[in-house]
């Protein structure tokens, strides 16, 4: 298959749909890692289509939803206070702080700008030399590459008023967590295929090895995610545990070396902190010593106090697994997308936001005859 059509083929989705209940006798459990498989999964009417022993579980995967508190209300600070032009996509712009969101701090006069790239902020730190430009650098290993490019073309370009404030997050960390996690009931993963475009495969294989599980790594159409989870049944039912492929189209086994190349170039492993969740060690990225100079945090030297989520939240157990976003109380209620509890609520990947605007959709999908 070539084009995008034929991964929303009707027909093959039955055709899949058959086989997973052809083959599976028993109940298992399955996390889909990235916000954007949960997304597919609810739109798509998945979740409601699958046997009842096939039992998706939403994981930790939206790097929006996992932002701290303080790094939001560290952003806003920067952008009130300190006078800088604040860059970011447009997705965080309405995750909640500890007290307000980028988009209300804009709203009251703010210099914070919605951009498609990290490269624009350079160059908007080029064009506005007398002011401070800050990128909200937020992603999975997938938008590393290019916030390492700007910081490398600032570096080249000695551009000294251009910084990032760094959030990234790593996929392979999160899932060990999730296994470690008490409460975990999870049989098998389906990893993210964009960040697995970026970095390979081979990460994974650690943690299959570890956990005696299989480990898919699947697209985010629903042909593929139909196909990575009949993959998966097949493993469990017959008791195997591999790391397997299912978005070999796009992901190589490899990786792409000259992105991993540039990521090593600027970039550490460090603790990195989930909302929700916690502290997770090795599972973020910082600035190189090298590089410092373009490192917000320590450019601007702002200490701010961590903040509890709000207690009538659940994200943190909805980005664990252990619940749904439907067993929120403030689901639908107190917490929509319009006035937001919890992060998972805000970003279209968000599995609370994906439930709230299309599960009521799928719930009334028929399959034809």
């Amino acid at each position: 298959m070539k084009f995008i059509t034929e991964y929303r083929d009707g027909e093959l989705a039955q055709k899949l749909l058959g086989e997973i209940t052809d083959v599976v006798t028993q109940p298992w459990n399955i996390m889909e890692v990235c916000g954007g498989q949960t997304h597919s999964l609810v739109k798509n009417g998945i979740i409601e289509l699958l046997p009842d022993e096939v039992n998706m579980i939403h994981g930790p995967g939206c790097p929006v939803c996992v932002t701290p508190i303080y790094l939001i209300d560290k952003a806003i600070h920067l952008a009130e206070e300190k006078n800088v032009i604040l860059c970011s996509f447009g997705d965080m712009l309405r995750v909640p702080g500890s007290r307000t969101n980028l988009l209300d701090s804009k709203a009251k006069g703010a210099d914070i700008r919605i951009l498609y790239s990290p490269l624009e902020a350079v160059q908007l730190a080029k064009q506005n030399p007398d002011r401070e430009i800050v990128f909200f650098a937020v992603g999975f290993e997938t938008t590393a590459p290019a916030n390492a490019m700007s910081v490398m073309q600032a570096h080249s370009l000695d551009i000294p008023n251009f910084s990032i404030l760094t959030s990234h997050v790593l996929v392979p960390p999160a899932i060990e967590a999730v296994m470690n996690d008490d409460e975990c009931q999870i049989d098998g993963f389906l990893a993210a295929g964009h960040v697995c475009t970026i970095m390979g495969i081979s990460e994974y294989q650690p943690l299959v090895d570890a956990y005696k599980m299989p480990i898919v790594v699947t697209g985010f159409e629903p042909i593929d995610l139909l196909h990575g989870i009949l993959m998966t049944v097949r493993q469990l039912e017959k008791g195997e545990f591999k790391l397997e492929n299912q978005y070999s189209r796009v992901v190589k086994r490899e990786g792409n070396i000259n992105a991993i190349d540039l990521i090593k170039q600027v970039f550490e492993v460090q603790d990195r902190v989930w909302r929700g969740i916690g502290s997770i060690p090795e599972s973020g990225y910082e600035l190189k010593p090298a590089f410092q100079a373009y490192d917000a945090n320590l450019k601007f030297q702002v200490d701010i106090i961590e903040e509890p989520e709000n207690k009538a939240c659940i994200a943190g157990q909805v980005l664990k697994g252990i619940k749904k976003p439907k067993d929120c109380p403030e689901f639908g209620k107190g917490c929509k997308p319009e006035f937001p509890l919890g992060a998972p609520m805000v970003s279209s990947e968000g599995a609370c936001a994906a439930y709230y605007h299309f599960s009521q959709a799928a719930e009334s999908i028929e399959i034809p005859s």
